[in-house]
């Protein structure tokens, strides 16, 4: 017996929780005209024991958006999780009130999980003298609780997913649902991530790491600048952001508005070193996404980058790229949008794809913010400087995510003919 054609994925809906707050459109319109969030952020508990860290912290409030009886169990990473997933169904133009499927499921990418959960019972035992911690610290803390919470909110029928890729678990996440809605397991599935990681140990393990730009108040909003010449490093960030992805018929059916196509998904595993990237791994995966999606790397013309401003990671970025696309790189629009909205880890795949996605559907592309001179290291590409490039024809664009554990993973997009 012959196998069944692969189902086509479209994107019906997108919604994030960001450093500018939870309105979609407003957060694209920041990216084109090269908006930093990011800011010097003080610890609430710890402020003297963090030199001067630039973060993005995401705008929002839990009780307005998800309402007081959830926000009052649940981790801010759940929290948010649930706010960006809201975002993204009612742009997708479903109903919340009896929304319950068995066809429609949840992926969902998360890095550090709760974190703050964490932070606020070993606080409780070891600095506030207490005796016991919440009996909610489990439910509150563990990696699959804002999957949990999506999938009941919403009635979520199919399978409920997490995925803990480090920097790539929401890209991972969003493919992984491509995956299961192409083989007919769903017919619809909420896909993304969130993190709140701003939790003092894990910012101190960053800085540790020494791959943490430093900032200070009059130039903290330039911290953040992948591929310029003396870039110092990342900046960490909190946030959320959720694709609906969905049965390309059943879409057209139902009369949804379509985005884009989610065509094509790479994963690759560098097998040479727990935290420095390998160019010929990331190529891998760009090669098998652009494969599977039938795209020809001539018709890409837009990358969002992983692009984290680290001095070593992104020469090896665009080593794979000039590696995979050849003599097309010289022409390849190349982004790196972290500079505005700040490394959210585990989250930031899935703000990225929604970026991808809506630079499809707008037909625009988002600058590298605050880069003027490019390194040495990270020629051979057309990176996007200064400002947005508007009315582009863009065919197909891909989001890369390049994590720790030498994980790859690239969402290949192809924009709706």
């Amino acid at each position: 017996m012959s196998k069944a054609p692969d189902r086509r994925v479209a994107v019906t809906g997108v919604g994030m929780v960001s450093p500018f707050g939870g309105d979609t459109d407003d957060f694209f319109a920041r990216m084109l005209c090269g908006e930093s969030a990011v800011r010097i952020y003080q610890h609430p508990t710890s402020p003297s024991l963090l030199v001067q860290p630039a973060v993005t912290c995401a705008q929002f409030d839990s009780e307005k958006s998800i309402g007081h009886a959830i926000t009052h169990v649940t981790d801010r990473y759940s929290q948010l999780g649930l706010a960006a997933a809201f975002s993204a169904w009612d742009d997708a133009g479903l109903a919340r009130e009896g929304a319950g499927s068995d066809e429609y499921g949840v992926s969902w990418g998360t890095g550090t999980g709760g974190m703050l959960t964490y932070e606020k019972g070993y606080g409780d035992i070891y600095l506030r003298g207490k005796q016991r911690v919440s009996p909610l610290s489990v439910p509150m803390a563990m990696n699959n609780a804002a999957a949990s919470h999506i999938g009941m909110a919403l009635g979520l029928g199919s399978a409920c997913l997490t995925y803990s890729v480090a920097c790539a678990s929401s890209t991972v996440s969003i493919g992984e649902a491509f995956r299961r809605i192409q083989r007919g397991e769903s017919s619809l599935i909420v896909a993304g991530g969130s993190e709140s990681p701003l939790a003092f140990t894990t910012m101190r393990a960053w800085e540790a790491m020494r791959v943490v730009a430093p900032g200070d108040e009059q130039t903290a909003h330039r911290a953040c600048r992948p591929f310029q010449h003396g870039r110092k490093g990342l900046v960490l960030g909190e946030g959320a952001a959720a694709l609906v992805l969905e049965d390309w018929e059943q879409a057209r059916r139902r009369g949804a508005r379509i985005y884009c196509e989610l065509a094509g998904f790479g994963q690759s595993c560098d097998h040479s070193h727990l935290v420095r990237p390998d160019a010929k791994g990331q190529a891998r995966a760009i090669v098998q996404a652009l494969r599977e999606a039938e795209i020809d790397p001539a018709q890409v013309g837009y990358v969002n980058a992983h692009g984290t401003a680290t001095p070593e990671g992104d020469p090896i970025e665009i080593s794979a790229l000039r590696q995979v696309f050849g003599v097309d790189a010289e022409s390849l629009a190349v982004s790196g949008t972290k500079s505005m909205h700040g490394h959210s880890l585990g989250a930031v795949g899935a703000m990225e794809a929604v970026i991808t996605v809506l630079a499809l559907a707008r037909q625009a592309i988002p600058p590298t913010a605050h880069l003027e001179q490019v390194a040495q290291d990270c020629l051979g590409v057309r990176h996007v400087m200064g400002s947005a490039l508007r009315d582009v024809p863009l065919q197909a664009a891909i989001s890369n995510s390049f994590a720790f554990g030498g994980s790859n993973a690239v969402l290949a997009f192809r924009a709706v003919a």
